[in-house]
């Protein structure tokens, strides 16, 4: 389902994996993911949706990547970085919203 460094050895194609339970290709893996919410650590109650602090320089990226280990494709993997930061292994993910 995901692209990482035992699996990979350079960026993949997309959808070449099978898709998650919801239909959706490359969640997981591939690059990691750009996030718009604030880095911080998580609080000890339950949150919907959780966006991080209201201000702070920090966003996060999450969802691992064909050059990290298996352990960061996990949804609930974060790194903190900042915005400006650029590398291979970081990226966006995409979403088409249709309405039919």
């Amino acid at each position: 389902m995901a692209w990482y460094d035992n699996n990979s050895l350079e960026i993949p194609d997309v959808a070449t994996k099978r898709a998650n339970e919801l239909g959706l290709y490359d969640m997981s893996g591939n690059v990691y993911e750009w996030c718009s919410d604030r880095y911080a650590d998580y609080s000890s109650y339950s949150q919907t949706n959780p966006t991080g602090p209201a201000s702070g320089s920090h966003r996060m990226y999450r969802g691992g990547s064909w050059s990290g280990n298996a352990r960061d494709c996990r949804v609930s993997f974060r790194i903190g970085g900042i915005p400006a930061y650029r590398y291979f292994n970081l990226g966006q993910r995409l979403a088409l919203y249709v309405i039919i």
